[in-house]
């Protein structure tokens, strides 16, 4: 069984019902909606589309609808502008049709953020400036590496705290209509502090969507350990992030981040560029096939595919690819090899789901089944990575969905009874009629039947089917 989950964005390479049912039939867990690029009414057509798909190939798959954030973007530029390194540009806060000379910028406080001899990147990085000086509203720069400058490209100003909102109107417009949807989870773009998260967690109210901040600033990497405690998973955005810090240090910050995140048994997925040139060609670079796997070896618990699906040309084939190389990269993994170095165990949860691994290693069992009403059972056992397969038992469909994004589980969704003995027998009766178990075999089971709490794990059991 693939243990590393599969997240695919949605676009208009793939926004039909029969490619999304070949996208979920290929392995995609988790459907990414990116409001970058549509707003609420195309996004709640998108979750339609994407429910009955999984309905039709009968796959619960989550769905991540991702936040745009406080992007900083220059604004219209005139078609064929070049700029050559060596000549002066400027960075105004009005709006003009920027051109050889000048370009307008949707964050009209830059001027009062930047110092003379701040580097300031275009276009994920491919123009570099330098500033010059300042003055109201104008930024003066000198071209240090040219080229063509296009309309709305994102703007970057490495190792500068810039005096953005975290989170945009628009961000707001989005996330309430996202409360209000069949949404398993939020993205949000940007972060640079855990009081980010807590401001977007606060404004969803009684709504508990789980967050995954991307980490693509690089104030959100000086604080990732704090971030990791507000969020409920992390992505390392890998784009954005080479361009606020430097491309050679991704790979060892892609490592870190989620050696962090591996140790509070927090999600994490890997994401920019993974089989970039599928979106073009029916096959990935060898260099891709072994980035994909360097992620999996790094313990990610998914990788995640953006243009590829949204407009490449092989959807369908960079899922099946994405899908092989996962395989093949955890045909010599060990999972048990895996697991977080041994730390002091500081509550009931962790000492439970530490202890279900090792027994279920010892005893050999068929599957760890996490009983969970709101999968913190599951995520604990997950980040153990145990040999066994997790396979989650829970009531709620919500949260088999949320689950989608954990390494490794798989779940079934049945009624729970208040009659422990009743329970265990139904569940493992489910375990089994889904193929998760053969009669003969043992599983071993463990919840939080007496704690009565989300993440309250308090029992081990292990029986024969």
């Amino acid at each position: 069984m693939r243990h590393t989950k599969v997240i695919a964005t949605v676009g208009p390479a793939t926004d039909s019902p029969e490619v999304l049912e070949k996208l979920i039939s290929a392995g995609v867990d988790v459907v990414r909606l990116n409001a970058a690029h549509s707003g609420p009414p195309d996004l709640e057509v998108a979750v339609g589309l994407v429910r009955r798909a999984a309905e039709a190939v009968g796959m619960d798959v989550a769905i991540l609808v991702d936040l745009p954030g406080p992007k900083i973007r220059l604004g219209d530029v005139a078609p064929g502008t070049m700029l050559a390194a060596g000549d002066g540009f400027s960075l105004v806060d009005e709006e003009c049709v920027g051109d050889s000379t000048r370009a307008c910028v949707t964050h009209l406080a830059l001027t009062a953020d930047v110092r003379t001899g701040n580097r300031v990147l275009l276009d994920d990085g491919r123009i570099e400036l330098a500033v010059t000086g300042t003055s109201p509203g104008v930024v003066n720069t000198k071209v240090v590496t040219g080229g063509e400058l296009l309309s709305h490209k994102g703007v970057n100003v490495p190792g500068v705290r810039l005096s953005v909102d975290a989170i945009t109107d628009y961000d707001r417009t989005v996330l309430e209509w996202a409360c209000a949807s069949d949404v398993d989870w939020i993205g949000q773009s940007f972060v640079r502090s855990p009081g980010d998260v807590e401001a977007l967690r606060a404004l969803m109210g009684e709504n508990r969507i789980p967050i995954v901040a991307k980490i693509e600033k690089h104030e959100a990497v000086d604080e990732i350990d704090a971030v990791l405690v507000a969020a409920d998973a992390v992505m390392v955005a890998r784009g954005d992030l080479a361009v606020e810090t430097a491309p050679e240090r991704v790979p060892v910050l892609q490592r870190q981040i989620i050696a962090a995140a591996r140790a509070v048994g927090k999600p994490v997925i890997v994401a920019t560029e993974m089989l970039d040139s599928m979106r073009e060609r029916p096959h990935p670079t060898r260099a891709e096939a072994s980035d994909v796997a360097n992620a999996i070896f790094n313990c990610a618990d998914g990788v995640m595919l953006s243009g590829e699906t949204a407009v490449g040309a092989y959807p369908v084939q960079a899922v099946e690819t994405m899908v092989r190389i996962i395989l093949e990269a955890e045909s010599i993994t060990s999972p048990a090899g895996q697991a977080p170095a041994h730390q002091s165990i500081d509550n009931v949860q962790r000492a439970m789901s530490a202890a279900v691994c090792d027994l279920a290693a010892d005893l050999g069992v068929a599957a760890i089944v996490p009983l969970t009403q709101s999968g913190a059972t599951a995520f604990a056992v997950s980040r153990h990575r145990p040999d066994a397969p997790i396979i989650a038992a829970t009531p709620n469909l919500c949260t088999s969905r949320k689950l989608a994004l954990a390494w490794g589980v798989r779940s079934v969704v049945i009624p729970f009874t208040d009659d422990v003995a009743e329970l265990l027998d139904s569940v493992t009766a489910a375990v089994c009629a889904a193929g998760f178990a053969q009669p003969g075999e043992r599983v071993a089971l463990t919840a939080g039947l007496w704690a009565r709490t989300p993440g309250g794990t308090d029992f081990v059991h292990v029986r024969s089917v």
